[in-house]
């Protein structure tokens, strides 16, 4: 704890869905100086922006959470922008985070990173062996050069940039607009959508023969905050649970969980994405001490309740971020 305390602390997409669960870890270690940029107000696109929101704050510490993302659907509609977008705004902050003196950048990458075709478990060594699965291979790619500026900048400059790379998440406060959401809250609230309406089966993409693993966001905010605590290397570090699970055992998983008797239905015309995905989490464990602990089984239900509860208090079917 004593890490954080007097820390000025930025995290980009602090007010988002990881990124509440960084800052709640943050307080929760005496770190007081948190500034979260809005993206309303802030737009890290804009190289005067950044200079602005730098100058006035002057962190120590910059956690770059901030992301255009998506699932599948969203990637595929999308992909100029999730190349441009997530690009642009990580070269631009870490050059002028260099420029102001920051003491540790840590950014966040993607699974997207990895090679369609990865040996399983994935290891970090792996992923330069080929190009991304197709349908997010834009934005993999975007947030992959982050890892190149990093290692070039601490060559260089001796910068303390570091990467991490995190497995799909979810959990409360998820996305679940079924335009963009990932493949957790998109059956989350198909599954009680069915229930509650008396519908006898949802739809679901692909054939459900992939296979995904996930961390549970709380975990990932832990994750991130041991990290800048403990993690000062050049090379990257996956952040994963270990647990990995076929798309349709998930969806058998999540009706039950939900309540829904029905059937699913798969939509084979539809992409599977990356075949499989799964994270060799040796590095995090040993460079800093990070082990999940939320089962994928309690993880939903929490998440679940978590949404069910912001549908009564909202009379909404979309959870807000």
């Amino acid at each position: 704890m004593s890490y954080w305390i007097g820390k000025r602390v930025l995290v980009t997409g602090g007010a988002g869905f990881l990124g509440h669960f960084v800052v709640e870890k943050l307080l929760q270690r005496g770190c007081t100086e948190i500034v979260v940029p809005r993206s309303a107000e802030d737009d890290l696109r804009d190289e005067a922006t950044i200079k602005r929101v730098l100058a006035a704050n002057r962190p120590q510490v910059l956690i770059h959470l901030a992301a255009v993302v998506g699932g599948i659907g969203a990637n595929r509609t999308n992909p100029g922008r999730f190349f441009y977008d997530n690009a642009i705004m990580g070269i631009q902050l870490m050059e002028h985070a260099r420029r102001a003196g920051v003491e540790k950048f840590v950014c966040l990458g993607t699974v997207c990173a990895y090679p369609k075709f990865t040996t399983v478990p994935f290891k970090e060594i792996d992923l330069w062996n080929g190009y991304p699965e197709e349908t997010n291979a834009p934005y993999g790619l975007a947030k992959k050069m982050l890892l190149v500026q990093a290692q070039a900048y601490r060559q260089q400059y001796s910068f303390n940039a570091i990467y991490l790379l995190p497995v799909n998440l979810y959990g409360p406060r998820d996305n679940f607009d079924l335009e963009s959401s990932h493949v957790i809250p998109a059956l989350i609230r198909k599954c009680i959508e069915a229930r509650e309406s008396g519908q006898s089966r949802i739809l679901a993409w692909g054939t459900g023969t992939a296979s995904r693993e996930f961390l549970y966001v709380k975990d990932a905010g832990e994750a991130i905050v041991l990290a800048a605590e403990r993690y000062n290397k050049a090379e990257p570090v996956n952040l994963g649970s270990g647990e990995e699970i076929r798309i349709r055992e998930l969806a058998e998983l999540i009706s039950e969980l939900c309540g829904f008797q029905g059937t699913v239905v798969w939509d084979s015309k539809q992409p599977d994405g990356q075949p499989r995905r799964r994270l060799d989490t040796q590095r995090a464990r040993e460079d800093f001490g990070f082990c999940a602990s939320t089962a994928l089984r309690t993880g939903i239900r929490e998440t679940i309740e978590w949404y069910e509860d912001v549908r009564r208090i909202n009379g909404v079917s979309v959870g807000a971020r």
